[in-house]
């Protein structure tokens, strides 16, 4: 989880979650190719660029997902990528991806009832709206159009989540002022024309032992447009550790 509050008002003022739906969507401009960096280096990634595209297909393959109790505290389970929750919660992930339809999604993300309990800030309700989640749609919208004619037949396979680098943040780190478990650099596995392919999901945080997607393309971003975060050929490459 970046450190503190990083309001970007001009690009997505007044977000909340019944305007999830956004319509335009990206295309590739790949910066410089590179294999992937050693632990604390920057993820090779694809930044996109603003282009009128169609409007996002509607989705037929939503899982709905009951929200986490609010009002109710964080523990320190260690969660597991083996859960039927977390599938599912890949599953719309994966559906809003293919479809463009960024709004299933937000059952995928780290919840705002949580966000509130966890984030040490004077406005954590201002930053999930405006930051954590603006920058989940621009990463969804950046992957839809990174896969381009190739959505229609891309097929989820699995999400692989490196375990061995999970980490507790205890509180007092990266602005928190609860603990959670963090993962970084899990895979996003599809098959596309025969051909298997990954993208990176860059961070992943536990809330009262369920693992959500916090960011997606980057943690840490100097850019306003969607990021894909280190696409490959095959499964690629999990990590590396670090982070928070």
């Amino acid at each position: 989880m970046a450190a503190g509050p990083r309001m970007l008002a001009k690009r997505v003022a007044g977000l909340a979650l019944a305007v999830l739906v956004v319509t335009g969507c990206a295309t590739a401009q790949p910066q410089a190719s590179a294999p992937r960096h050693s632990p604390g280096a920057a993820r090779p990634s694809l930044t996109m660029t603003s282009s009128p595209s169609p409007s996002p297909s509607p989705s037929a393959s939503v899982i709905a997902i009951p929200p986490p109790p609010a009002g109710l505290p964080q523990t320190q389970a260690l969660p597991s990528a083996n859960t039927q929750v977390f599938n599912n919660e890949m599953t719309d992930l994966w559906t809003a991806i293919v479809t463009g339809n960024t709004s299933v999604a937000i059952q995928s993300f780290f919840p705002l009832s949580a966000y509130q309990q966890v984030k040490a800030i004077s406005d954590p309700t201002a930053d999930w709206n405006s930051r954590l989640v603006g920058d989940y749609v621009l990463d969804i919208q950046a992957a839809h159009s990174y896969l381009g004619v190739n959505a229609a037949n891309a097929q989820f396979v699995q999400v692989i989540v490196p375990s061995q680098y999970a980490a507790w943040i205890n509180p007092g780190g990266c602005y928190n002022k609860v603990g959670y478990w963090h993962v970084p650099g899990s895979r996003l596995v599809y098959r596309v024309n025969g051909q298997l392919r990954s993208i990176g999901i860059a961070s992943l945080i536990s809330w009262r032992g369920q693992w959500y997607v916090v960011h997606l393309g980057a943690v840490v971003r100097n850019t306003t447009t969607g990021i894909v975060d280190d696409p490959s050929i095959g499964t690629g490459t999990t990590g590396p550790p670090g982070g928070c």
